[in-house]
């Protein structure tokens, strides 16, 4: 018996040490995880995306001030009625030319009323010749506005308005769209649904004219637009950053109701209403989509067009 016991006493002195109690295991068990992490810290979670994307922004982004794009060019509005429609919508102005000895009509006094409210508007004196030279001989009724270069924003800064708003960014590319006043009712869709902006390529599209200004009704002053040399980089450049780009097309495969990816960061793209989405830049996009028209109708003007997508991208995000 005392040598089974000695051999019981060896096997057990050979152990690190006695193995009593659970070592406070099944207590730190019962203590739990600590507090839930905030939203931005956890991951798959719209704020932590966002968050995400903010701090590549501030690594990457360029030291040069914002709406640090390409300037277009200075625009001369010319004849009375243009010139006070002009001045009432709120188009940037910089100079009124006046023609000497004009007849003083009610449009006359009304530009000119609406000129010096503005009181930042240099008033002009000029004989009708020089008025005449200015404007290449058009029928410029003794009223010229000289309309300043228009400051397109670079696309870059779009992306980073909306992450410093802490938003998904959600902004329209438009691909062929020549009319000025398309362009400008986009601009007041993005602006009423919550966009951070509207990117148009340099050649064959409009810009941001006065009669796009005047279609914006204004909002151009809070919606910028971006100026690009080639729209397929520029698109690529958003599908880095992690935005999905999404074109519309008339045989996309996916419909507009249906897609799930508006419910996150996108770039929608608006072909012309006559061809559409060229085609390097329909296969630069993630989806095709389309929008559903009982009605039978072949096509939509493109800010109708827009205005569809947007609203239904606002809806989702509500």
């Amino acid at each position: 018996m005392a040598g089974n016991s000695q051999r019981r006493n060896r096997r057990t002195s050979n152990k690190k040490g006695a193995q009593v109690g659970s070592g406070g295991q099944r207590r730190r068990g019962l203590e739990g995880k600590g507090p839930t992490p905030p939203a931005s810290a956890r991951k798959g979670h719209k704020k932590n995306r966002i968050a995400n994307a903010q701090a590549k922004q501030a690594a990457t982004r360029r030291p040069a001030p914002r709406r640090g794009g390409a300037k277009g060019t200075s625009e001369m509005v010319v004849g009375r009625n243009p010139v006070y429609e002009a001045l009432r919508d709120g188009v940037p102005a910089t100079t009124l030319y006046v023609q000497q000895y004009i007849d003083n009509d009610e449009r006359v006094r009304d530009a000119l009323q609406l000129a010096g409210e503005r009181g930042n508007i240099n008033l002009m004196e000029a004989p009708r010749p020089e008025l005449d030279r200015m404007t290449n001989g058009l029928n410029h009724q003794g009223l010229v506005l000289q309309v300043p270069p228009y400051e397109y924003a670079h696309p870059e800064d779009l992306t980073a308005a909306a992450y410093d708003k802490g938003e998904d960014p959600l902004i329209v590319a438009l691909d062929g769209v020549t009319d000025p006043r398309n362009l400008g009712a986009i601009v007041r869709s993005v602006s009423a649904f919550g966009g951070h902006g509207v990117v148009v390529p340099e050649r064959r599209a409009a810009g941001m004219t006065a009669g796009a200004w005047k279609s914006s009704a204004g909002t151009a002053a809070r919606t910028p637009v971006s100026r690009v040399t080639n729209l397929t980089r520029a698109l690529e450049g958003y599908q880095k950053a992690g935005i999905t780009v999404v074109g519309l097309a008339a045989d996309g495969e996916h419909t507009v109701e249906d897609l799930e990816a508006l419910a996150g960061p996108v770039v929608i793209v608006i072909g012309s209403e006559g061809k559409g989405l060229g085609r390097l830049v329909g296969e630069t996009c993630d989806y095709r989509v389309r929008i559903s028209m009982p009605g039978g109708a072949e096509s939509l003007n493109a800010g109708v067009a827009a205005g569809i997508v947007l609203y239904e991208v606002a809806r989702r995000r509500a």
